[in-house]
């Protein structure tokens, strides 16, 4: 009984933390789902089908290809260019790599929504890209770089790319170097050495980094607002508008909830995929 009030006390306050949080907001959303819209907004209670077939409807289906697409690319191209960062930086000198964790992380302190407006900035046609492109004589009419699906994927990329590198560092930092001695002496040469030895080592942790990425791209909405001027809607847009704008909750609900369902099995296949790669079975 003792070390049972000693794990709840321990439990209480994480447990506390996620039902105030997560499963009581989940629940609501569940609940609005089942009811129908009221002529004005708001809630009528009475139990209705109508929203999870709307939701399959072609139209919502493609802002949902759409965002799962934009939403892949970023990851990998986080992917690509975050796993040669993360080494890099993982056979760096002890000052040197603590300097390059903070210049990684340093855009982190200042304001999301700052950022996503700097990239305006540097896309617009006056801005500093078109800019330096007309000055060097390589354009002569200013590119649209912004309201597109290419600037979603930089503005995500730039906000998430972080999220990639960390947990890639954290594997590779932690790798025995002297694996890679032995494969050279049985002959592997370096790009055989690092298929072989290293990649497969950090395959959960590019896992990792590809959920930490994929998981807030596909939900973001400030981004393709801003980036992409309202012409290219993604999941969390659509919820956003039903909310704030249609003030159709029922269906905004469902959405929320269909959304959620997919991460939670994304997360699912991100954890076994891990537990098979690592061979832990309580993993």
């Amino acid at each position: 009984m003792k070390r049972s009030l000693e794990r709840l006390t321990l439990l209480g306050p994480g447990l506390g933390y996620l039902t105030v949080l997560m499963v009581v907001p989940l629940a609501l959303v569940l609940s609005y789902t089942i009811f129908q819209r009221g002529r004005f907004g708001g809630l009528v209670y009475e139990p209705t089908t109508e929203n999870f077939l709307r939701a399959v409807d072609p139209l919502y289906l493609d802002v949902l290809v759409t965002s799962v697409e934009i939403a892949g690319v970023t990851t990998l191209l986080a992917l690509l260019l975050g796993f040669p960062t993360a080494y890099v930086i993982a056979r760096l000198p002890g000052k040197w790599k603590t300097i390059a964790l903070i210049a990684l992380v340093l855009p982190f302190w200042t304001n999301f929504l700052i950022r996503t407006y700097a990239w305006i900035v540097l896309l617009s046609p006056a801005g500093l890209i078109n800019d330096a492109l007309t000055g060097w004589g390589l354009i002569d009419e200013p590119l649209q770089l912004l309201y597109t699906k290419p600037a979603i994927v930089a503005g995500l990329l730039y906000a998430y790319l972080p999220l990639m590198v960390l947990p890639l560092f954290a594997a590779l930092e932690k790798q025995d170097d002297q694996l890679l001695e032995a494969a050279a002496n049985l002959g592997a040469r370096p790009a055989k050495a690092f298929l072989t030895v290293t990649l497969p080592l950090t395959l959960p942790a590019v896992i990792t980094g590809c959920v930490f990425v994929f998981v807030p791209s596909i939900g973001n909405f400030v981004v393709p607002e801003l980036l992409g001027g309202g012409q290219t809607a993604m999941v969390g847009n659509l919820v956003r508008d039903q909310f704030l704008k249609a003030r159709d909750w029922p269906f905004g609900a469902t959405l929320a909830l269909i959304l959620v369902a997919m991460l939670m099995l994304l997360l699912m296949l991100q954890a076994w995929s891990a537990r098979r790669l690592t061979g832990d079975k309580n993993a």
